[in-house]
């Protein structure tokens, strides 16, 4: 009898034990989410932030699946891939077909800010006086401006003329940058200098930078060097779809959404309805870049750094009960 009555109080303690767990929302709900990592580092933060919240409030375990944009795509179709935290919709020949024809679900626009064109230090056109440093170019504004301030950047190697640093070569928008350099006559006092690769381009703006020089190039957005340096984006001709790629206009920022397949989005409610609240920025997401590039820290400490920053959106996407969970975890 004592034996019995044991174990119906250790059976007892068991359920109670498992209800108390069951009820606790950062418990697991035996569902997982597959990420799409298409190997950018902004991917994977958006992936680290959206994961975390589905873990710590919905209960979700997270992965991530790596590919190209259009093999990811391709599984978000087949349901292989449940989330893409970055469609760049320009870059898939199908996306806007997809969607009409109902096979695959968008549930927000994450960033439409991404700019990308030529760039100058603040500090050219508006001086640092922290940093002892005076304005060189005070009326430089457009990008055709340039062809007045060609000793102001000058280049290395032919004495009167200035230098671009234009993309690298066999991008797209190296072409683009070309044309717009020819467009506006700057191949008359400029240098048109091709970096031979990405890398060197963003050593070559550092440098500069941190020496308080002045630097004329092309460069995009989101990066962690547009998050922690200070650029301006040269103002051109209003973008126009025909003339853009003969360098008569600016280029066109990308509209960046939320995808979901659709076996996800028909069984998963709750995150559908927190990430079709989800959206952010090009500048906040090349801050989180820079902050992960100044500390080393990994993806997952850089999301938690982030909606600490930006605590504000956790009552955007979330309800209140919600948002009150994530900041328990977060604080």
């Amino acid at each position: 009898m004592k034996k019995f009555i044991g174990l119906l109080i250790l059976t007892i303690l068991v359920i109670i034990t498992m209800v108390g767990c069951a009820s606790n929302t950062t418990m697991g709900t035996g569902k997982e989410i597959a990420f799409a990592d298409a190997g950018w580092d902004s991917n994977k933060f958006h992936n680290a932030v959206a994961g975390i919240i589905a873990e710590k409030v919905y209960g979700y375990k997270w992965r991530e699946i790596p590919g190209s944009t259009t093999v990811l795509h391709e599984g978000l179709l087949k349901g292989e891939v449940d989330i893409h935290m970055e469609v760049w919709t320009d870059n898939l020949a199908t996306y806007e077909q997809d969607l009409a024809e109902g096979k695959v679900k968008e549930l927000s626009i994450n960033f439409d800010d991404d700019y990308q064109g030529l760039y100058v230090p603040r500090y050219v056109i508006e001086g640092d006086s922290e940093r002892g440093i005076k304005a060189l170019a005070p009326d430089l504004k457009y990008v055709w401006d340039l062809k007045d301030y060609p000793d102001i950047f000058p280049d290395d190697e032919n004495k009167g003329m200035g230098r671009i640093y234009g993309a690298i070569p066999g991008w797209e928008v190296d072409e683009i940058i070309h044309n717009k350099y020819i467009n506006y006559g700057l191949d008359e006092n400029f240098i048109y200098f091709r970096p031979g690769s990405d890398a060197a381009l963003s050593a070559a703006l550092t440098s500069a930078y941190d020496k308080g020089e002045p630097i004329v190039t092309y460069y995009w957005e989101p990066t962690w060097l547009m998050g922690k340096y200070d650029f301006v984006l040269l103002e051109d001709e209003p973008y126009d779809e025909s003339t853009y790629k003969e360098g008569k206009t600016q280029l066109p920022a990308v509209t960046v959404t939320i995808a979901m397949s659709n076996e996800f989005y028909d069984s998963n409610e709750e995150i559908v309805d927190f990430l079709s609240n989800y959206k952010t920025s090009s500048k906040m997401t090349s801050e989180a870049l820079a902050y992960m590039q100044d500390t080393n820290a990994d993806y997952i400490e850089t999301a938690e750094w982030f909606l600490k920053e930006y605590d504000y959106l956790l009552d955007e996407w979330l309800n209140e009960e919600n948002a009150k969970t994530m900041r328990d975890y977060l604080n």
